[in-house]
């Protein structure tokens, strides 16, 4: 009986560290994470630039030999049959 008492006392005596580091290390997360309040980029405070760039899309990349060389896929007629098994769940 005294050894089992010795080792739950030698347990306890390392579960009050880990508990503190792991108390602290959420303190941190919360802290960094969530109750810091910095501004976000998004937000309406900040002013809005109104520069908007122009969009240019290049369709010359779609003349590409190897482009043109391809061919569409033979469309596959929907499954004709019976589907599956009435209980899934049985064995074979």
């Amino acid at each position: 009986m005294a050894t089992n008492f010795l080792e739950q006392r030698k347990r306890q005596k390392y579960l009050i560290p880990i508990i503190l580091v792991v108390i602290i290390a959420t303190a941190i997360i919360l802290w960094f994470g969530y109750f810091r309040k910095e501004q976000s980029p998004f937000s309406p405070k900040t002013p809005i630039s109104p520069t908007l760039r122009e969009i240019e899309i290049d369709f010359s990349v779609l003349e590409n030999p190897f482009l043109t060389k391809l061919q569409p896929f033979i469309k596959i007629s929907p499954f004709e049959g019976k589907k599956g098994r009435i209980n899934p769940f049985e064995p074979y």
